[in-house]
């Protein structure tokens, strides 16, 4: 039934991963089936046969997508199918994209889409890893130029020791969660978070990682031997060399006037003057505007560069370890719960810190473990911060994946919900940008959220490291704006405090990196994150404010017997009901007994608060407390020692003489002072006069 069908087996990091070929997915140009643990996905890559007409790049796709049958749950929401893909798969879609892209012919326009459908998850082993392992396979045994293969591995951090592809339960104690990605020589993307991690233990991670990887890289190779298609012949899309030697001698002069500047909107007119001039001489019909473009922007291109390693002379004129001029501002927003303004050069990010109440949280809905999550960072770029006239869209993979960084950066410093019993929210906006904007959201988040008044453990700040290669030379730069970031080989982010690291991200556009290379990237990041947490974070607030905002909610938490939440809630939530309408306060109630009480005024919360303590008071044996005489009988008083908590005093325990009458020692309405005694086989409570006083 299937006679191309094969099975590949190899042990990755003490567990087995199983490739199948030549089964499922036939008409794709290369697929297979990889299991690693019970962790199952199908990957697929497919290419156009011929390129669209007018492309001037790679139009690549990758697409992680999640099933909920994988972990046997059926989607919620009305439909009861997969919609959109969530969040983390669109994160998992970006860092396999990553590592791909820049392996890729450079002169290729035809389609590629890489499809990777997870089937089944076993959480101990990840769907992300295992994915980024198909793609590579899929894409090294099919007929599609490409210059892999590659790996992929987790590295986890338990107690100081290093692991490998973590289990579920190991990735919830490890301090770092760092994905690599490398061919056999060079390291060729880095993703983390960590809990301010050093950089040499970073730095030792990603080599551990990289080792793991080339045994991997070696079972893929055995695979293609094996199986591999021959590359199909693709029509290159490179310029015409002799019309790009022509076009630059006619403007290389106009060019270096141009870029020569560190303003980017005096260097984007001087650029449209250099392209109509070029046009005008060749190409007045407007017949060839694709080429001319390409052959400009490697022009462009070509003069950066050249500066950047003949002459250690960046456009701006910044010294190659130089920050643009800096600012850091809170407080600009009256009626928010903070905010904050990180100003870096031309790019500046305003973030606004917003509180709410616990149950504000972010419900997550998908293949993972985690359910929700308490910390959310979004991240808005519109189009006037790149001086262009365009409508409002839905936040794209970049948007969301620059939010997602600048969430994990902080992550790690925010206290913890027993401290400050909150759901956070930051979104940054993009106000002007010009190279770094995720970095700027950085500090801009570390300044809204100390403004805010939110106890974090220490602040944080990010910058970007810039790689210049060729051959064998190569140098790194600080800060790099805009133009060096599309001119240049790699955009290396880092965030973390004073102590470690806490997040990477690194954008690459060649075949990798060197172990040096990554050295002096860490160094270079850690010199200019010090830099600006003591110049501008701390001068601009020095620690959080000791107070939250008068505008935000006031919470307070406490933890009660989780047996005693059914009568905090009442039948049909009755009791919860009255004390929300009497008090204006919302809570929350969790399965473990904590409870967080939110409300506009302190006083609304505290009296919620001890409505809640009223209702699952149990008093100790042999405790005093003092009552409120709420009746009389002949035989004694009733005591109330807290609201709907009350006991009798028996007439032979009101006082230390004999007692003919209860009235001769109290009345109704009376303040007594009682001594717990116990409960009667009926769970009466019963209380003395006698033994408190």
């Amino acid at each position: 039934m299937f006679p191309n069908y094969k099975v590949f087996k190899y042990t990755y990091a003490g567990r087995p991963l199983v490739v199948e070929t030549g089964k499922l997915a036939g008409l794709a140009n290369g697929s297979a089936l990889v299991r690693y643990g019970d962790t199952a996905i199908l990957a697929t890559a497919t290419a156009s046969a011929k390129p669209r007409d007018g492309i001037d790049f790679l139009p690549l796709s990758v697409d992680f997508e999640e099933r909920m049958y994988s972990v046997g749950k059926i989607p919620g929401g009305y439909l009861k199918r997969e919609g959109k893909p969530s969040e983390k798969a669109i994160l998992t879609s970006r860092v396999i994209d990553r590592p791909i892209r820049p392996l890729f012919p450079k002169d290729l326009r035809n389609d590629v889409n890489l499809n990777l459908t997870v089937m089944s998850v076993d959480p101990d082993c990840s769907p992300e890893i295992t994915a980024m392992i198909g793609a590579s396979i899929a894409l090294s045994i099919s007929d599609i130029p490409w210059n892999g293969p590659i790996g992929g591995a987790f590295i986890g951090m338990i107690d100081g020791q290093f692991v490998i592809n973590p289990t579920l339960e190991e990735r919830r104690h490890s301090d770092l969660q760092l994905t690599v990605a490398a061919s056999e020589k060079k390291v060729v993307m880095i993703e983390a978070g960590a809990n301010e991690v050093s950089d040499e233990a970073m730095f030792d991670a990603i080599m551990i990682a990289h080792a793991e990887i080339k045994g991997l890289i070696k079972f893929i190779n055995e695979i293609v031997a094996a199986i591999g298609k021959k590359k199909f012949d693709y029509p290159s899309c490179e310029v015409d060399h002799d019309l790009f030697e022509q076009i630059k001698d006619y403007i290389i002069d106009d060019v270096k006037y141009a870029m020569d500047t560190d303003d980017k909107t005096v260097r984007d007119e001087r650029m449209v003057a250099v392209t109509d001039k070029v046009n005008a001489k060749f190409d007045p019909e407007g017949e060839n505007q694709v080429e001319i473009a390409e052959i400009i922007y490697k022009i462009q291109k070509f003069v950066v560069r050249r500066w950047l390693l003949d002459e250690g002379k960046r456009v701006d004129g910044r010294r190659l370890d130089q920050i643009r001029p800096l600012d850091a501002e809170v407080g600009l927003l009256p009626r928010t719960h903070g905010s904050g303004l990180f100003t870096r050069g031309q790019t500046q990010v305003l973030t606004v810190a917003t509180l709410g109440p616990i149950s504000d949280s972010q419900m997550l809905d998908g293949i993972d473990e985690e359910d929700s999550k308490r910390y959310m960072h979004h991240y808005n770029m519109p189009g006037y911060s790149v001086g262009e006239a365009k409508a409002v869209r839905s936040p794209g993979r970049r948007e969301i994946g620059h939010g997602a960084l600048a969430e994990r950066s902080l992550v790690p410093v925010l206290p913890s919900v027993e401290e400050f019993p909150y759901a956070i929210r930051c979104v940054s906006e993009v106000v002007s940008s010009n190279g770094s904007t995720s970095q700027a959201s950085v500090c801009g988040s570390t300044l809204a959220l100390m403004d805010a008044g939110v106890p974090i453990k220490a602040p944080v700040a990010g910058i970007s490291c810039g790689l210049i290669t060729e051959g064998e030379r190569w140098m790194t730069m600080i800060d790099i704006q805009g133009v060096e970031d599309f001119f240049g080989d790699m955009d290396f982010k880092v965030a973390g405090t004073h102590k470690g690291i806490t997040s990477i991200q690194m954008d690459l556009k060649i075949d990798g990196l060197t172990p040096e290379i990554i050295k002096s990237a860490f160094e270079t990041t850690h010199k200019g994150r010090d830099y600006i947490i003591d110049e501008y974070i701390l001068k601009a607030i020095a620690k959080p404010r000791e107070e939250v905002s008068k505008y935000a909610p006031k919470m307070i938490s406490m933890t009660i017997d989780p047996e005693k939440i059914r009568e905090v809630i009442g039948s049909g939530g009755k009791v919860i009901q009255k004390i929300v309408a009497d008090t204006g306060a919302k809570i929350d109630i969790n399965d473990d007994g904590s409870v967080f009480i939110s409300a506009v005024n302190r006083d609304s919360a505290l009296a919620a608060q001890q409505i809640i303590e009223a209702i699952v008071f149990e008093p100790v044996p042999g405790e005093i407390y003092e009552g409120t005489v709420t009746r009389i009988i002949p035989i004694g008083a009733f005591v109330e020692i807290a609201p709907g908590k009350e006991g009798l005093v028996h007439i032979s325990k009101l006082d230390n003489k004999r007692t003919e009458r209860v009235e001769d020692v109290c009345s109704e309405g009376d303040t007594m002072r009682v001594k717990f005694l116990g409960t009667d086989e009926k769970g009466r409570y019963n209380l003395s006069r006698k033994d408190a006083l």
